[in-house]
């Protein structure tokens, strides 16, 4: 299974070619959109998330409401484009917006030196996290087809700024009212206080997102090549999420101060083979071990600043503030809806490599007789 994106941040379209979907899956567009509009959601976004829509069109790979099979052609469009059109037509525009000064701790000056621009624009077009939304669709993708092997996942916030989930009492009925996807009412009113400060300040604000997965098969992944691990493919497909710095599984870098005999899961059977603890967050050996998948990722401060830092006028060489683009305080909240979909794409090609998964039906078979083959071991 793969996929490829195309498409500007400001451009007509993006555009999605997913490849390896078993065929005769069931595709709910609502809630593919759905999860598109808790991808634009969260406290601290900027005016553009109230421009787009972002509703999907399939135009290829389903027919009568089921996948085919074939590859599917996916395209969201971007309401924003008419306000770009006269710079952002391939071919057709009429005037060209040049943009000269990169800025710090985005992809701009490494991109321009790299493909030989004159011209941020380019650069940033394409490394604008816009291009999430394409991880989102394939991901709500694979999560409808996840359901039908009783695999689950949620998403939410653990640090905003200084605000940390764990300094307050937490209370999980109230993770889908929270404007910053903290399962705290506490800690979602000082994160909401934090960023109206940062916004104050024109400064932005970073974080950290969990994951979890229940019911996951044991033994997805492989130890006997480095490209076959899972967990270093899920790693990956997370650190390529624009402003993702780091990425840990389970307890992650807390191992580094605990004792082998405190950081290991023991084993012990009762009606097969169990754990009493989940410190390496349901991977060993790089496949997983059927302990609920958890995974947090830290993601920094996005870089375009409303009171900007100094830069470089790459034509004059003198030292100027850095461009301004319009931008969010704090994309935390939706980095972790962008974090779920995208290990959940990940979970599910895993599955698809591991298991015969030509169509829906072999998909769920297969998958039911590896599980009673495990349960029997």
């Amino acid at each position: 299974m793969r996929y490829v994106s195309s498409g500007h941040s400001h451009g007509k379209y993006i555009t999605v070619i997913l490849e390896g979907i078993p065929s005769n899956v069931p595709i709910d567009l609502l809630k593919i959109n759905e999860a598109l509009e808790l991808r634009r959601s969260g406290y601290g976004r900027g005016p553009r998330m109230k421009i787009e829509t972002d509703q999907v069109e399939i135009t290829g790979g389903v027919l009568y409401g089921k996948t085919t099979g074939a590859p599917l052609t996916i395209i969201i469009k971007n309401n924003d484009y008419v306000n770009h059109e006269s710079y952002m037509d391939p071919f057709n525009y009429t005037k060209q917006d040049v943009i000269t000064v990169p800025r710090p701790g985005h992809a701009d000056l490494v991109g321009m030196i790299k493909y030989q621009f004159d011209d941020t624009r380019p650069v940033f077009e394409r490394a604008s996290a816009r291009e999430t939304v394409s991880r989102v669709v394939v991901g709500s993708i694979a999560e409808q087809i996840l359901s039908y092997l009783n695999i689950t996942a949620k998403s939410f916030v653990t640090q905003i700024g200084n605000v940390k989930l764990a300094d307050y009492k937490l209370d999980w009925d109230y993770l889908s009212e929270s404007c910053v996807l903290m399962p705290s009412r506490e800690a979602t009113k000082k994160a909401c206080e934090l960023i109206d400060y940062a916004k104050t300040k024109q400064d932005t604000l970073g974080g950290i997102c969990q994951v979890e997965v229940m019911n996951v098969p044991l033994g997805l992944g492989s130890f006997v090549s480095h490209d076959t691990k899972l967990d270093a493919k899920i790693a990956q497909s997370l650190l390529s999420i624009q402003a993702c710095k780091g990425v840990e599984f389970g307890d992650g870098f807390k191992l580094a101060e605990m004792f082998g005999s405190a950081s290991h899961d023991e084993i012990y059977y009762d009606n097969g083979y169990q754990r009493k603890s989940n410190h390496a967050g349901g991977f060993e050996g790089g496949m997983t071990t059927g302990e609920p998948i958890i995974i947090r990722a830290v993601f920094k401060p996005i870089p375009t600043l409303m009171k900007p830092l100094m830069s470089v006028d790459i034509k004059t060489k003198e030292s100027v503030p850095s461009h301004i683009e319009r931008s969010d305080v704090c994309v935390v909240p939706s980095a972790s809806v962008i974090c779920k979909y995208t290990v959940l794409y990940e979970i599910l090609n895993a599955l698809v490599t591991q298991f015969t998964s030509d169509t829906l039906e072999q998909l769920i078979k297969a998958v039911e007789e590896y599980r009673d083959y495990v349960a029997r071991f």
